[in-house]
């Protein structure tokens, strides 16, 4: 309880989600899926990291978890946290690495005789955006945002212009037309980490959290009761917290 009060006391947060499986989970099939809540946040340079269980992944979780919190809330395009987002004092951020794995797949989908098409020309402005925040490593968030202003803006304006432009010229149910609109329907979220040097360019800090807690499932495959899933997100709590 004293972590939440000092993640939610902060105004960065970042979410994200993964499976688990009880067995013994009230209404619910052996083999259905649960989930693990992760959130990250709380003093810089200094993440409170809390995992919960719930059973469900809808829209009720995540509105739970973060009740009464006020700042930014950044995540991946799932829609479940659209109620968060529309609460008075808590803006989305988007992941950018959810965009680069999309257009990554679409370059895959077209196999080795791929020619150099809008789905190659997507990842390299990504490639650009990333490059500056390589070169703004270290820097304070007052100087991030300066570069990210001045450097990072200019790439967006011309990445919009050109996403208007092939929009309507693909397909949408082809890999690349996927990843185009993806891009689309985040991009008020995706483009907000520029408005503060305190956020990320995406998620990633939290997927590399979420790692341990995969690893450790391939192994022990299941929790057996909700009692049990519940102490697993408490040790994965203090420990990823004390790390």
């Amino acid at each position: 309880n004293l972590m939440r009060d000092m993640l939610l006391g902060h105004e960065i947060l970042q979410m994200d989600e993964t499976t688990v499986q009880v067995l013994k989970e009230p209404d619910k099939p052996p083999t259905s899926k649960s989930y693990m809540w992760v959130q990250r946040g709380g003093p810089p340079g200094r993440p409170v990291i809390l995992f919960d269980y719930d059973p469900s992944r809808s829209q009720a979780v995540p509105e739970r978890l973060l009740e009464g919190y006020r700042g930014y809330l950044q995540c991946d395009g799932y829609g479940g946290y659209a109620a968060v987002g529309r609460r008075e004092g808590v803006l989305l951020v988007g992941c950018w690495a959810h965009v680069r794995r999309k257009f990554d797949e679409a370059i895959k989908a077209q196999g080795k005789k791929a020619r150099a098409g809008r789905a190659t020309q997507g990842l390299t402005y990504i490639r650009k955006l990333y490059r500056i925040e390589k070169l703004a490593e270290g820097a304070s968030p007052e100087e991030r945002y300066r570069m990210r202003q001045e450097q990072a803006v200019p790439v967006l304006n011309k990445m919009r212009v050109w996403l208007d432009k092939s929009l309507p010229e693909v397909p949408p149910r082809s890999a690349t037309g996927r990843a185009l609109n993806y891009l689309a329907g985040e991009w008020q979220k995706l483009v907000r980490y520029v408005e503060d040097g305190r956020l990320a360019i995406d998620n990633n800090a939290t997927e590399r959290t979420i790692r341990p807690f995969v690893i450790g499932r391939n192994n022990w495959l299941f929790s057996d009761t909700t009692r049990g899933a519940e102490a697993s997100a408490r040790l994965y709590s203090l420990i990823s917290t004390a790390r």
